[in-house]
């Protein structure tokens, strides 16, 4: 007597249910994408407010530098709520870039030979968007050895001192070029990136397209701006 298969199971495979599958579809991969690319970017606004303390000068930058080593006390140790937070940022961009990998290989599957006639009708930063993420992963990478750990930090590195370490990094002009040409990725990287999480989720349609186009502009602008006004802030020495 043959035995019946468990709808969860396919024959000579693992087990599969509703998260593999989920997961495994076109539309479950563009999902994550879109949630955990909106949670980049919450934490991009929460940053970009942040790193403009600098203007206010390095007792004002230090205390918030402080502040998020100490956030969520007495409940929390010390620097539990970074160390969270930095969890939570972790798994976003591991989910986004895997999703949007394996998007890419799909896409690429689905159509193995070339178009005969090329057709420029995606924009600029739709375009660029791949190698924008290349640009973005490279850069957090460098960031982090930058001023988090210290590593390739111009200089000597001054733990608690997150003032003075920004004005060593965008005293040199690698670090300037680095940051700068790493921001307007990330901009074009929003701008295209939100209009494309609307449409997963939902949330987009005729009578929205405007006013969704015209908040993932600007946002992109806002954020690019404000990101790079600190390494132009202390280049001009507004910020020293």
């Amino acid at each position: 007597m043959a035995l019946a298969t468990t709808p969860d199971r396919k024959a000579g495979g693992p087990p599969s249910g509703p998260t593999r599958g989920f997961w495994a579809s076109t539309i479950g991969k563009k999902t994550v994408m879109a949630v955990s690319g909106l949670t980049m970017l919450a934490y991009l606004v929460a940053h970009v407010a942040g790193n403009l303390k600098v203007f206010f000068g390095p007792e004002e930058f230090n205390g918030y530098a402080h502040w998020l080593r100490t956030m969520g006390a007495p409940v929390l140790h010390h620097e539990w709520g970074l160390w969270l937070a930095r969890i939570v940022l972790l798994v976003a961009v591991v989910a986004h870039a895997v999703s949007a990998y394996q998007l890419s290989r799909r896409d690429l599957k689905a159509r193995p030979t070339a178009y005969v006639h090329k057709r420029r009708r995606a924009s600029y930063a739709t375009r660029t968007m791949r190698w924008g993420g290349v640009v973005v992963g490279l850069f957090i990478v460098w960031h982090v050895l930058d001023l988090t750990t210290g590593t390739v930090h111009p200089g000597g590195f001054q733990e608690g001192r997150a003032y003075e370490n920004v004005v060593d990094t965008f005293s040199t002009w690698y670090g300037n070029v680095i940051y700068i040409v790493a921001m307007l990725a990330v901009g074009l990287h929003v701008r295209h990136g939100f209009w494309s999480a609307a449409q997963t989720l939902g949330v987009g349609n005729a009578r929205r397209e405007r006013l969704l186009k015209a908040t993932a502009n600007a946002l992109a602008l806002l954020l690019t701006a404000g990101f790079v006004s600190v390494p132009v802030a202390v280049m001009t020495g507004v910020v020293s």
